[in-house]
């Protein structure tokens, strides 16, 4: 993904004081590398590039391994393993992978289906979302589309570490947790690692920690829902995660309503509604899963479900531009 300035394609934008250049003042080193499909980009403050170009490159190879790890664009991933054998044979994987599924299972199952690694079968060409969509698909084809997206038949086997899709056709992906989880273990690998102070920024869902090189808080701001390159509002944060589910990028137009590239698994259309959700944790796998499925849910259910949820605290933007936000929750406009 190529812009010309640093913030203006991402959904969230991050500010950042700059520090000065003298060799003992805190100022920030910053990496931006194409992985996963999405833009990384790495930032940390230092007083030795050296060092904190070293500290990067290991943050980039271990997103890098968490993609071939997850990747359903490879036939030699764990992904791809256990889609071939979806309703033949269970597949041993690794702890990480397992693990990372039996989480998205959990949050499936806290979001009543609105999250599901299972969305993976749908023939996208139904929702194709470009100039030549004019129409939505009836309520039974959609039905009979989204037939294979159900949580409930992914199997975990805690003792064999295998995982089997139950019937033939279901497919998982991770499109919708990867990007928070490779951001969430690069930022620990870098803090292991010995750096205070970072950010890893994943085409807006974020990771944060530590303090900007001026002593003072991450500025972050959450992108206007009509203008992606200015900030609607901000907020400061440090060691929390931020994630953005927006439709502004990717929607369509028919008979004057807008609607969302979002689907709901549960009935196999597009959201309507809402522009964007920004959800804020403490761990940017938990941010990353739980923004679209916000959507999916609504304003009512959505905050009610973040509220309940310690450490979780999510700013929605309807299609009015009303802002809402969980009970906790301060921002600046």
């Amino acid at each position: 993904m190529a812009s010309g300035n640093l913030y203006t394609d991402l959904k969230v934008h991050l500010h950042e004081r700059a520090g000065m250049t003298s060799n003992h003042t805190p100022r920030m080193y910053r990496e931006t590398h194409q992985l996963m499909g999405n833009r990384f980009e790495i930032s940390v403050v230092t007083t030795d590039d050296d060092r904190a170009r070293e500290r990067v490159e290991e943050a980039v190879e271990e997103i890098r391994r968490i993609e071939r790890l997850l990747t359903t664009y490879s036939d030699t991933s764990e992904t791809a393993a256990i889609n071939a054998s979806a309703g033949i044979t269970p597949v041993k994987v690794s702890d990480e992978t397992f693990q990372l599924i039996k989480r998205s299972l959990e949050i499936s199952a806290l979001t009543q289906g609105a999250f599901d690694i299972t969305y993976g079968s749908v023939d996208k060409s139904l929702w194709n979302f470009d100039r030549q969509m004019k129409s939505l698909p009836d309520l039974q084809t959609a039905k009979a589309m989204v037939r294979l997206i159900n949580y409930r038949n992914v199997i975990l086997d805690t003792a064999a570490s295998t995982v089997f899709l139950r019937e033939k056709g279901m497919r998982i992906g991770f499109g919708g947790i990867g990007k928070g989880y490779a951001a969430e273990q690069a930022k620990d690998l870098l803090i292991r690692n010995g750096v205070e102070s970072g950010v890893v920024n994943a085409s807006g869902d974020l990771a944060a920690w530590g303090l900007q090189p001026d002593g003072k808080p991450w500025t972050v701001g959450i992108a206007h829902p009509d203008a992606a390159d200015t900030p609607f509002s901000f907020m400061q944060i440090s060691g929390k995660a931020v994630a953005t589910s927006g439709n502004y990028e990717k929607f369509v137009m028919i008979n004057g309503k807008k609607y969302s590239h979002t689907i709901d698994p549960r009935t196999g259309l597009p959201v309507t509604g809402i522009k964007s959700v920004t959800i804020i944790s403490p761990n940017a796998e938990l941010s990353d899963a739980l923004a679209t499925p916000v959507t999916i849910m609504g304003i009512e259910a959505g905050l009610y479900l973040v509220n309940q949820l310690p450490g979780v605290e999510c700013v929605i933007i309807d299609d009015n531009n009303k802002l809402y936000t969980s009970s906790n929750i301060h921002i600046t406009k």
